[in-house]
């Protein structure tokens, strides 16, 4: 069996059963549980299935997004290992709200199949959680933007100031003295709500991202509570973040492709 017809068949599995363990995908397909488990890796990249404790979960297929397609290659090894650092701050039964950035994106695949409480206004991410039955999912309204998937908008603003999350987890633009920048206008205005809305906010930034400036300003340094980037950040900066009062958190790049 071709591994293309191999994958197609898994997937065909799970998605009728949504859940599909391991060894069950392995006996079904005659072959290896690793063999799977690279299979399963290859799926996941599309964002049609997720691996989670025990097996693998179906996440629906997702959709084509130009400017998200593009930005999720991009700087991959040092965003996911700025996820595995950040997933260490969210505890089981939090309520967290999640933004529509890459880095945003790689937190979310490593929290599905976790007891959590999710607010979103990412269709990428909506799409991960929707199958899953550990998590609670609520998706924020309002024009969605084709080019990344994310709701934004008054009517987004209305609904994200009607709740209240533990944790805000946000992607940026860039990063300069001046604080936290974005490039777009309406989305700016609709993280600043989400910021609001929270007890703790979180950035997720790589280290390209710093000394530079966007279209619109979304913050000053101070506004957040935690900055997660990667090792690649310059010392200059990282006593910059301190002086400001925020807590870095520096992850060391992962090796997966």
């Amino acid at each position: 069996m071709l591994a293309e017809e191999r994958r197609n068949r898994l997937l065909d599995m799970v998605r009728s059963r949504r859940f599909a363990s391991l060894p069950d995908l392995a006996e079904a397909l005659q072959v290896s549980e690793s063999t799977v488990r690279r299979d399963i890796e290859q799926l996941e990249e599309q964002g049609a299935a997720q691996r989670i404790h025990g097996g693998v979960l179906y996440c629906g297929a997702s959709p084509k997004l130009p400017h998200f397609d593009l930005q999720q290659p991009e700087h991959r090894n040092e965003k996911r290992a700025i996820a595995e650092k950040a997933v260490e701050l969210i505890e089981n039964g939090d309520t967290i709200l999640l933004d529509g950035g890459s880095t945003t994106y790689e937190i979310a695949r490593l929290l599905v199949g976790r007891p959590l409480h999710v607010v979103t206004n990412s269709l990428p991410v909506a799409n991960l959680f929707a199958a899953d039955p550990s998590s609670d999912l609520v998706v924020v309204g309002g024009n969605v933007c084709p080019r990344t998937g994310v709701a934004q908008g008054p009517v987004a603003d209305t609904m994200i100031a009607s709740l209240r999350v533990r944790k805000t987890i946000l992607s940026v633009a860039s990063i300069s003295e001046e604080g936290f920048f974005n490039n777009n206008l309406l989305l700016a205005q609709t993280e600043r709500a989400m910021m609001k809305a929270a007890d703790t906010v979180i950035v997720v930034a790589d280290s390209s991202k710093f000394g530079h400036q966007s279209l619109t300003h979304l913050c000053e340094l101070s506004a957040v509570e935690y900055l997660v980037v990667d090792s690649g950040i310059p010392e200059n900066w990282r006593n910059k973040v301190l002086a400001a009062g925020v807590k870095l958190l520096v992850a060391e790049p992962t090796e997966k492709p």
